[in-house]
């Protein structure tokens, strides 16, 4: 890592940015790539870094039609756990927690990865037995989790309403201690940097307007600069995923939803985790500029737009507000909306398709980020191999016809 004297930090300073060194490269597309990833958010970049770094597949181009990370990277809240019920699903965000946990390090780029617990809140007893479940399900799979009584609660979270008096009263909660938070566009930026050092060709302001395919075999993609050719492509493109499909002839289960979430001007330190409710149906963690990052579950509608409405906003804080009363008077500073793929089942889609040589990555609905690193990792794999990585075989979109669906909608909280 290139490091300057006081000096040397005043006079790059002067320069206006004109003399810094760049992160990564800015390059023209070749005629022919091994593998080309179609989506420069966090999924497609780790997907890039981790063939590159792990399968010495380095004539790789990330194409994304706006900027790095651009996407829905950056129009997320940032939460990162891996307590899930089912077996699959526990493997495949138990691999991305690990990946977190050592992921600055391997990168050589802080991302700000930050295990300060992940706690969703019980309201009823049906919340209490879902909770006592997950905990031993997480526990069977060697993934550690609690079960916490309401004093508890009240002492590890002081700002957290927990009376008796509440419309919706605490009556418990579960914790993931080695859940928490990173930061979003650190993560592009550390995947982007760490790709580009490896060879790896990032493509930006291109858009890909459909597949070249003959005989059902992929041969590249058309852009807005030409056509790219690769036998291999993978299309990691969240919200677009099934107009994405579309140009290829054919359907995926996915349907496009707004995300909406906000965050308030900065205050005092007073939160130091993140807290969920299903139940009133809200979240909310503190970032370390002290704003109050604030979400809840997708809009019930299909859609595009990532501009936000007041229906949704007034929903969410008045969830926030009914668990931190005093909140009630901060102000809010600013509020935005991503577009998430979401399944019938609510699992993500990692697979093959009925074109050789064309993969998917998608479908993820809110919980892409907290996957990021592993879904990089396992994708990798699959492109390399042309095969299923073991832990995303059980995420094939012919799942859908053979009927082996991960119901996970259950452990999933608020979806995050």
């Amino acid at each position: 890592m290139q490091r300057y004297s006081g000096f040397g930090l005043l006079k790059h300073a002067l320069s206006y940015h004109e003399q810094w060194q760049r992160v990564w490269r800015n390059p023209e597309p070749k005629k022919q790539y091994d593998v080309i990833i179609v989506g420069g958010g966090g999924h497609g970049l780790a997907t890039a870094y981790y063939l590159a770094k792990e399968h010495g597949i380095t004539n790789v181009a990330v194409i994304e039609k706006g900027w790095l990370g651009g996407g829905n990277t950056a129009r997320n809240t940032t939460i990162v756990r891996s307590n899930y019920l089912w077996d699959e699903s526990a493997a495949l965000y138990e691999h991305a927690m690990k990946l977190w946990e050592g992921l600055s390090q391997d990168l050589n780029y802080n991302v700000m990865f930050s295990q300060r617990g992940v706690y969703h809140l019980c309201h009823t007893l049906q919340d209490l037995r879902d909770g006592e479940r997950l905990v031993n399900a997480n526990l069977l799979n060697g993934i550690p989790n609690e079960m916490l009584e309401v004093d508890q609660l009240a002492r590890e979270i002081p700002a957290l309403n927990c009376s008796k008096n509440t419309r919706y009263p605490i009556l418990g909660a579960t914790v993931q201690r080695r859940g928490g938070v990173a930061r979003h566009d650190a993560v592009a930026w550390g995947f982007a940097r760490a790709a580009d050092s490896l060879g790896v060709d990032l493509i930006q302001q291109t858009e890909v307007t459909g597949f070249k395919i003959t005989n059902g075999v992929v041969e590249g993609v058309e852009t807005t600069r030409g056509f790219i050719g690769a036998n291999t492509v993978g299309c990691v493109t969240a919200g677009n995923s099934g107009v994405m499909a579309g140009y290829a002839g054919f359907e995926l289960p996915v349907e496009s939803h707004p995300l909406q979430a906000l965050v308030s001007e900065p205050i005092k330190p007073v939160l130091d985790c993140v807290v969920m409710s299903n139940h009133v149906h809200g979240y909310c963690s503190q970032s370390d500029k002290g704003d109050l990052v604030i979400g809840a579950g997708i809009d019930g509608y299909n859609g595009y737009g990532q501009r936000g409405s007041y229906n949704i906003i007034e929903h969410t804080l008045a969830a926030i507000v009914e668990m931190f009363p005093t909140f009630s008077r901060v102000r809010m500073n600013r509020q935005w909306g991503g577009i998430v793929d979401t399944t019938p089942d609510a699992c993500p889609i990692i697979s093959d398709t009925p074109v050789k040589g064309l993969f998917f990555n998608c479908g993820w609905g809110t919980g892409g980020f907290k996957a990021t690193p592993g879904s990089g990792n396992v994708f990798a794999a699959t492109l390399a191999k042309r095969e299923a990585h073991p832990i995303a075989k059980p995420f094939s979109m012919f799942r859908f016809h053979n009927g082996a669906l991960i119901d996970e909608h259950g452990a999933a909280a608020v979806a995050h």
